[in-house]
């Protein structure tokens, strides 16, 4: 099966194409090397840069027809988004948009978004958050990736395009970035860790995550992309495991042998939010995943990828 990834030089965008070459299918990366890294582009795959932002960069897929398209790449910081909602906008609407115009052009139009929790906001105050609640964002990322599922179920609705938008909660695990200090929560908090410096918390650290860890949200678009009967729907990917920030990074110190590791709580980042946890209810229902791997053994999986470096 020949496969298209977008932002597959990203952390989550390598890991699905790292999966989908040893599963022995066709991959084709394609990313504009914003946030990602090219060493990160598996052996196998190939890869193509472009911007998917820029109309004129699609000359570059002009060879390619997949079978299914994984959309993953995204400016997906919402406190970065809060600088420049020009900017998140094109990164994140325009090229999606752009990108579900090729697919149908080409004849592609099963397409795999990557959405995120951050479209509920703080909801309607009530958690777990379940499909059905009303999208409230508090941040210009989570207003772009709204924005992006409705094109999508529009597009889906009056051209025939199929996508399933994949709702994904805290995302951590192996290989992410550790250099970019305002992207992936538990990643800001690994680096100052291995720093050996107190974390710096902005906001309170009673605040709410749901964390999945990406082997699993892989899984997920893996299962979500065999079953038609996620085509049309907007699905949960999380645990349910609700933790605070400062249970985060105490279970954090402990995985790598620090206990009662110190923290330094200051200010706060604008669009954040207080609470967010979710039900994989409707997701296990339609496709099977659940997930396998919670935050002790993932921090676990984490330290070990290290100390192995």
């Amino acid at each position: 099966m020949q496969m298209l990834i977008t932002g597959g030089a990203g952390f989550i965008g390598s890991h699905l194409a790292r999966r989908a070459v040893e599963l022995g299918h066709k991959v084709t990366v394609v990313d504009n090397l914003s946030t990602g890294y090219r060493h990160q582009v598996p052996d196998g795959a190939d890869f193509v840069y472009a911007d998917l932002g820029n109309p004129a960069h699609y000359v570059r897929l002009r060879s390619l027809k997949p079978d299914l398209i994984f959309h993953i790449g995204a400016q997906s910081s919402g406190w970065i988004s809060m600088d420049s909602p020009i900017r998140d906008m094109d990164d994140n609407l325009r090229a999606t948009v752009l990108l579900a115009e090729w697919a149908l052009a080409v004849g592609s139009p099963r397409f795999l978004f990557a959405s995120t929790e951050s479209i509920y906001g703080e909801g309607e105050g009530r958690v777990p958050f379940t499909e059905e609640a009303l999208p409230r964002p508090l941040s210009f990322y989570g207003c772009s990736k709204l924005a992006c599922e409705h094109y999508l179920r529009v597009a889906h609705r009056y051209q025939g395009l199929q996508p399933t938008c994949l709702r994904l909660f805290s995302v951590y695990g192996p290989r992410q970035d550790l250099a970019n200090m305002r992207q992936g929560i538990l990643s800001i908090y690994l680096t100052y860790v291995l720093a050996g410096t107190p974390v710096t918390v902005k906001g309170p650290a009673e605040r709410v995550r749901d964390m999945v860890i990406v082997d699993d949200v892989v899984e997920a678009f893996l299962l979500a992309s065999q079953q038609p009967e996620t085509i049309g729907k907007e699905l949960n990917v999380c645990t349910g495991e609700a933790v605070t920030i400062g249970e985060m990074i105490r279970r954090l110190g402990a995985a790598f042998g620090k206990p009662d590791y110190p923290i330094a709580v200051e200010g706060g980042t604008p669009g954040d939010v207080f609470c967010s946890t979710g039900s994989h209810a409707r997701m296990t229902e339609i496709t099977g995943w659940k997930p396998t791997v919670y935050l002790d053994e993932g921090l676990r999986r984490i330290a070990a990828s290290l100390v192995k470096k």
